[in-house]
């Protein structure tokens, strides 16, 4: 059975989709390649903003449940998400652009040899930049070209995901044991771990805490968060693995643009194994990418339904011009 190959991708629940998409796209700079619904709740936009194109391993997605009231961060969460950058200089490049923009942030700190920048947007949604300049692991992806940020100093993929458990014994036997995951350094009560080529795009980093209440879902936390696998044979191995070890899953679930699995490791903390491909290219041109409302064949045929229940957004980017914003320096 092959090994996980690091994060697919994170799903976290917003309290609007429009702020949402305003703020990924003109404030992170990240490119919204597939404005959906939930295949499960067709009411519900599902959101999925990327690198460039779309690749595994560089998307944050949204849901934008009607009515669902705001969550509680605690322990037994998925309580922060990361995302890379290609060096030092760029963490510089956006504590300025933060204080520019009015983001709460920490300013950089250092996490396991590495710098970090940890900010939150309008949701008190938990977040962090971290840069690649010493990292070697998992390649990251293409920084949206035609966004406000400069290729240079823009997100290119996901960091670690950071996971808040009360029994860390427990965790941290599932993630060895049953994910083959390796723990490679420890901090305190924070556990760094890693899978495959390792890296910033293959971490988990686990804080051990008894101290907080229990994490309550809801806008600004986490949904879930999800792995890579290579195919669909590999899919139904870990279905197979996950099952000897008394794991209930959901079974193979086809999401159009990947193939997924999911199971519940630990309380309140959701994680799903999804395929690389296909993707987010088969449907619309790379140009209008995110424009449209986008169904899976599979919900084509309730597409009038589903316009009539979900309010209209209006993502279209490929007629404006969206200038570089280089905070203060001149440009080359």
């Amino acid at each position: 059975m092959n090994e996980l190959k690091g994060l697919h991708h994170v799903t976290a629940i917003t309290s609007s989709a429009e702020k949402n998409y305003e703020f990924f796209t003109y404030v992170l700079g990240m490119r919204l390649v597939k404005k959906t619904v939930n295949q499960d709740d067709i009411q519900t936009y599902h959101l999925f903003f990327a690198d460039d194109e779309g690749s595994p391993g560089t998307d944050m997605t949204f849901f934008d449940f009607p009515g669902i009231p705001k969550g509680r961060h605690g322990t037994n969460e998925i309580f922060k998400t990361s995302f890379r950058v290609p060096n030092d200089a760029a963490l510089d490049y956006w504590v300025k652009r933060f204080d520019r923009l009015d983001v709460k942030h920490t300013g950089i700190k250092e996490q396991f040899g590495k710098k970090t920048l940890s900010f939150v947007d309008f949701d008190d949604q938990q977040y962090q930049l971290i840069s690649d300049e010493i990292n070697d692991g998992v390649s990251s992806g293409v920084p949206w070209q035609k966004g406000p940020v400069p290729v240079e100093f823009a997100i290119t993929g996901l960091g670690p995901l950071f996971v808040r458990v009360s029994d860390m014994k427990y965790f941290k036997e599932m993630m060895e044991k049953v994910l083959k995951f390796k723990e490679i350094s420890h901090d305190g009560s924070t556990h760094l771990f890693e899978v495959g080529e390792g890296g910033n795009g293959a971490q988990v980093i686990v804080e051990h805490n008894t101290e907080l209440p229990p994490a309550r879902q809801g806008f600004g936390t986490v949904h879930h968060a999800a792995f890579r696998i290579d195919d669909k044979k590999t899919l139904h191995e870990w279905d197979d693995h996950l099952r000897q070890f008394g794991f209930q899953t959901s079974g193979y679930v086809d999401r159009f643009f990947f193939k997924s699995l999911y199971a519940r490791v630990a309380p309140q903390i959701l994680f799903e194994f999804a395929t690389d491909g296909p993707g987010f290219m088969g449907d619309e041109p790379y140009e209008t990418l995110g424009e449209k409302l986008s169904l899976p064949p599979f919900l084509e045929s309730k597409r009038e339904q589903i316009e009539q229940s979900v309010r209209p957004i209006d993502t279209v980017r490929s007629t404006k011009q969206i200038e570089k914003e280089y905070e203060g320096e001149s440009r080359p």
